[in-house]
């Protein structure tokens, strides 16, 4: 398959599309490669919350990251906007928004946050890249997320 910046896009669109309709871990799981290895990655330090700072390889790693999402956190409102597409390298990066909750204490926040998307030759993510707002999802999950 040739990658065009359509095509990445698309598979990009698609991806964030599900996720913010709260599809199931086996349905994102449709996004990923088969054919290289996958990561999941979250930046943040991992004592702040348990998806936090670890690689989550393969694709029963990346399985279990949306899986450890799903289990502390929910969130509603999620959109995703400002696609910047590299097909050169086969990259794409797209900032996100949406209101988290913090399931355990009910504490949400509003959090702007960015993906980095690496795709094969197949327009199937190998690597997902998140940066977000890690300080309040680690108040938010002690119950100490000041009301705004």
């Amino acid at each position: 398959m040739r990658i065009t910046r359509d095509n990445l896009l698309h598979a990009a669109k698609s991806l964030c599309i599900d996720f913010a309709s709260k599809k199931d871990p086996d349905t994102l799981m449709t996004h990923f490669s088969t054919t290289h290895q996958c990561v999941a990655y979250e930046h943040g330090l991992p004592f702040l919350a348990p998806f936090l700072g670890r690689h989550f390889v393969g694709r029963d790693g990346v399985r279990d990251y949306f899986k450890t999402i799903a289990s502390v956190l929910s969130f509603e409102r999620m959109e995703f906007s400002e696609y910047i597409v590299d097909p050169e390298v086969q990259k794409i990066s797209v900032k996100g928004r949406a209101r988290f909750t913090w399931l355990s204490s009910g504490q949400s926040w509003d959090e702007i946050f960015t993906y980095v998307l690496d795709f094969d030759d197949d327009c199937k993510v190998t690597d997902y890249q998140v940066w977000a707002d890690t300080g309040a999802a680690y108040l938010a999950s002690k119950g100490q997320l000041g009301t705004s």
